[in-house]
């Protein structure tokens, strides 16, 4: 597989939502690539549209404007069979390991409803599918015929893992799987994400809010901040030397496990609130909380560009 090659291609894409007359821009003017075997970090405050970019590249929601382009061809405007061949190769983990699992279906339902919209093999061939998922994501066949309500926070969510993967995607949008899940299994989680990344070839949307597991996790990290993109860069060049205000605050805000480390760490802190993604400044979003904000600042909003090699950000800083 060529890592350099781009599974999805987003340009200027914009979702916007209805609310008492008015408009929610939950996604504004995003545009990024997602590469072939890569695993590509969003993170963000909660609110910063990150897990609604996620469904609306899935073609979850419907994109208000822009494009979503799925080995060049357009999500948002595919024909019928195009879609479903679309939905096989990709798939989403979702953050509530419990909501999303029917509590009427056995785990073994739950894991071969996809195989039965996808997949015409024989009932013993999905007999054997399931029985190998569930081995892969580190359960048992004895939990093929239980309810979600009997198994663990952490076996639920190697449910979710295991029905995403039924029907053989190339990419999943990971959306918060961990976060609802004790300190202690999200590590668990997160390296059985990377072992079947690495075992199937799989190409990975990680959307969290936990810098640390997305610095172990991601090749490349992206920031969104009320709805816009506004930093990207390589994993370790991103946490090294991050560009933008915001992007700085949220590094600094990471704790270390040596509290000598951490009493002389020089923490950057947010002072305001996050503006309405209803009513969002005229210029940069993030002027209002800014201690480098401009006059420019006020009134133009930052070009999206690149300042250094695959090193992207939406600052006037880097003019």
């Amino acid at each position: 597989m060529n890592r350099n090659e781009d599974l999805f291609e987003i340009k200027h894409l914009k979702k916007y939502f209805p609310v008492k007359g008015k408009t929610l821009k939950a996604v504004d003017d995003v545009s990024f690539v997602i590469r072939k075997g890569e695993t590509l970090g969003l993170v963000g405050e909660s609110g910063c549209g990150k897990t609604t970019c996620g469904r609306t590249i899935l073609g979850l929601y419907k994109a208000t404007e822009g494009e979503v382009l799925f080995e060049g061809k357009n999500v948002h405007s595919m024909d019928r069979n195009q879609l479903r061949s679309f939905k096989k190769s990709a798939q989403i983990i979702f953050q509530d390991p419990y909501a999303c699992l029917d509590p009427r279906m056995t785990i073994g339902n739950i894991i071969r409803e996809g195989m039965d919209v996808h997949f015409r093999g024989t009932e013993k061939e999905k007999q054997e599918k399931v029985a190998r998922l569930l081995e892969q994501v580190g359960l048992s066949m004895e939990h093929s015929s239980r309810f979600a309500h009997e198994l663990s926070g952490g076996q639920r969510q190697r449910i979710g893992i295991a029905r995403a993967l039924a029907v053989d995607p190339d990419f999943i949008v990971c959306d918060e799987p961990i976060s609802a899940l004790d300190v202690s299994i999200q590590a668990q989680i997160v390296n059985l994400l990377i072992k079947l990344q690495k075992d199937m070839g799989l190409t990975y949307l990680f959307i969290s809010h936990d810098l640390s597991m997305v610095k172990h996790i991601s090749d490349r990290v992206g920031v969104m901040y009320l709805g816009s993109m506004i930093e990207l860069a390589g994993n370790i060049e991103l946490y090294k030397n991050p560009l933008h205000p915001y992007t700085k605050a949220l590094i600094s805000s990471i704790p270390t496990p040596d509290p000598e480390k951490q009493e002389a760490k020089s923490r950057i802190k947010l002072e305001g609130e996050v503006p309405s993604p209803i009513d969002p400044p005229k210029g940069c979003k993030f002027v209002k909380r800014c201690k480098c904000a401009m006059k420019v600042c006020s009134d133009i909003r930052p070009e999206w560009k690149e300042v250094e090699p695959e090193h992207f950000v939406a600052c006037h800083l880097y003019r």
